[in-house]
């Protein structure tokens, strides 16, 4: 399938992480932590964890840690498909193409659930026609962007006059947690909301991009390690200081297998700073630049990041030889791609 567009978007609202550490010092959900917690969130808010910047969907920091359940999923039931729409109209603006054009939707997230759901909403508020295929992915987790690449590039294959486009949404402010578990604490120093969205047909023409050669693989021995738990109705964030040398080693599984040909750049899933430490162990001559900055100016946005950092790169220089696409998170599961030149 070959890419028509890439478009990102993020919530109006933009925090340091000084502002982040600020409002927790404050806050009544400090009462309930444990001094060396309160610490833990001090070193890593105030020091270079990879994060100068985040955005936030609910941005009363005043209260990120006091939402009732019931409110937190009413917060992604709103500023989830805004956000998602959002992303999706510049896409089709880029594209030159109107909503009613698209005959299909693949949308994913994990940081909350609707019924019907996200592809729904955003069908209804952009006004895509009554017979457009809508596809929902949910509890994939960050590594979530590459598999609905997947779906779409199944579905062009068998209807490859179609235009589909595809969405990474995560409203992570509506899944903050705090307790006195250190992967939590790091879990709400890491996490932001964003949406990325790209435009896909089943043809190439021009110098469209093509997107080839997906690859996954599924570590179930590793779940517990990386995933979300249920807690008195929340969404509460498991993050064990094992993930950051999984990833580097679940990378490095699908690179010595990602099969012939000329590579340019890795396109990696910025988890986290120590992430993409580990991961440029396993890498050889990639310095990662483009995820290490989307990390910085936006933090862990979960599924979008990877297509943040696709964004990033693209707009540097035209792609010669094949990107190579890479996320990983809950599962354990990793996932990559091709993203190059149409003869590729």
């Amino acid at each position: 399938m070959f890419l028509q567009a890439l478009a990102t978007a993020t919530p109006t609202d933009r925090f340091t992480q000084r502002e982040c550490w600020d409002v927790i010092a404050q806050s009544e959900a400090r009462k309930g932590l444990k001094d060396r917690s309160l610490k833990l969130l001090q070193k890593v808010l105030l020091n270079d964890s990879g994060i100068d910047y985040r955005h936030f969907a609910l941005s009363n920091l005043s209260r990120i840690f006091d939402y009732k359940s019931e409110e937190l999923a009413l917060g992604f039931e709103r500023e989830g498909p805004a956000l998602a729409a959002r992303a999706l109209a510049t896409a089709l603006e880029k594209a030159g193409l109107l909503p009613g054009q698209l005959d299909a939707l693949f949308i994913c997230t994990c940081t909350g659930y609707l019924c019907p759901g996200l592809t729904s909403h955003v069908a209804e508020s952009l006004g895509l026609k009554a017979d457009a295929y809508l596809h929902d992915a949910v509890g994939i987790g960050c590594g979530a962007a590459i598999p609905v690449l997947r779906a779409a590039d199944h579905f062009l294959a068998a209807n490859p006059d179609a235009t589909a486009a595809c969405i990474a949404v995560e409203i992570c402010s509506a899944a903050f947690y705090l307790d006195d578990d250190p992967g939590v604490l790091i879990s709400a120093c890491l996490f932001g909301d964003g949406a990325a969205a790209t435009l896909w047909t089943g043809r190439g023409s021009g110098q469209a991009l093509r997107a080839s050669g997906f690859d996954t693989l599924h570590w179930p021995q590793h779940r517990e390690r990386l995933r979300f738990t249920n807690s008195g109705g929340k969404l509460r964030n498991r993050l064990d200081k094992s993930v950051p040398g999984i990833a580097a080693q679940a990378v490095q599984t699908l690179f010595d297998r990602r099969g012939p040909g000329t590579f340019g750049d890795t396109i990696a899933h910025p988890g986290g700073k120590d992430v993409l430490t580990a991961l440029r162990t396993v890498l050889p001559a990639d310095d990662l630049a483009d995820s290490a900055h989307v990390l910085r100016q936006f933090g862990n946005m979960s599924s979008p990041s990877v297509l943040f950092a696709l964004g990033e790169r693209l707009a540097r220089r035209p792609v010669e030889n094949d990107l190579w696409l890479v996320s990983f998170g809950a599962g354990f599961s990793c996932h990559s791609c091709r993203i190059g030149p149409p003869e590729s």
